[in-house]
């Protein structure tokens, strides 16, 4: 059952016409700026395998930014909706993204590895098993169609 509707908005405009346009794969750049009112501009690019600048962001790395983000978001959310202090959180993730003899391609999995640190050693079992429901409340994770997991490292500091 829906509660509400959030509508988001931004503009991407490419800036990597060389003067020749898409004449040719190699004639253009796949610079591109992601504008959104009131930030400031997100530099984006191709995969340098896909004859990107490695100097700016590519979608895919901004997808598994997505998704670390919104669980570390929701995470947080779970731990004060248990009486978990969190005092530190950091997460190494990564994605295996395939690609297919037709050019297309998709990812298969993103495995997120966050190393949370509570500050009571009694919860940190009770920490550790919080991942599971912030998987469950993150926009981001259950809007695609891979499986998102998760390996969990928890202390007490």
């Amino acid at each position: 059952m829906s509660i509400g509707e959030h509508t988001y908005t931004l503009t991407v405009q490419w800036t990597g016409n060389r003067g020749g346009g898409t004449s040719s794969y190699r004639s253009y750049s796949r610079d591109h700026d992601v504008l959104i009112p009131g930030l400031p501009v997100l530099k984006g690019s191709a995969d340098p395998t896909f004859h990107g600048d490695r100097e700016r962001y590519n979608p895919e790395q901004l997808l598994l930014a997505a998704l670390a983000q919104c669980h570390m978001l929701s995470y947080l959310h779970v731990a004060v909706k248990h009486g978990v202090v969190v005092t530190d959180y950091r997460d190494e993730a990564s994605g295996v993204m395939r690609l297919n003899r037709d050019g297309s391609g998709q990812f298969e999995q993103v495995t997120l590895h966050p190393r949370v640190t509570v500050a009571d050693a009694g919860q940190v079992e009770l920490a550790a098993g919080l991942h599971h429901e912030a998987n469950q409340v993150c926009f981001i994770a259950r809007s695609v169609n891979f499986p998102v997991g998760h390996q969990p490292v928890t202390v007490a500091g």
